[in-house]
């Protein structure tokens, strides 16, 4: 008798271990962004009691997923499914990371490649040593912009 007293217990464990996993995957569809674990709405409170009777009667998380995604549609679960209309969500910071990347490389590339360098080398018809190049850097490429600060702005408005 002690042993199904154990099994019981173990079975009561895993339902509820189950259960609240699956209720912090899945957004209470009253509260918006939190989710059903931690919401206290109605709502949440019958789902979480739906799932746990899923969970007893046996049904696999993917089907109770399934069942949650088709009764209150995909919007209830905080990862949705990677498809044509998901696609842009879930690639967008790749998207982002590699037009970050391309602009960073181009003002490399084009911060490398100045025009008086370039033309200097063509009239000497030898290319330039490193010491040259950083030389002729130095003296063609014009300052950065002065950050304008509020002391600057009065400076120039008092003729400072």
């Amino acid at each position: 008798m002690m042993a199904s007293e154990e099994d019981a217990l173990k079975q009561s464990r895993v339902v509820e271990a189950r259960a609240r996993n699956i209720s912090h995957n899945v957004r209470c569809t009253e509260c918006g962004n939190q989710s059903i674990e931690d919401s206290q709405a109605d709502v949440a409170i019958l789902l979480r009691k739906l799932i746990r009777d899923e969970i007893r009667a046996g049904t696999t998380d993917k089907d109770i997923y399934k069942k949650l995604q088709d009764d209150f549609g995909e919007s209830v679960l905080y990862t949705p499914k990677f498809d044509l209309v998901t696609a842009a969500l879930w690639l967008s910071p790749l998207l982002f990371a590699g037009a970050a990347g391309g602009i960073w490389a181009y003002n490399k590339r084009k911060q490398n490649n100045n025009v008086h360098v370039m033309a200097l080398n063509l009239v000497r018809g030898v290319a330039l040593s490193p010491k040259e190049k950083q030389t002729m850097l130095d003296l063609l490429t014009p300052p950065p912009p002065e950050r304008s600060t509020l002391s600057s702005w009065w400076k120039k408005r008092l003729g400072q």
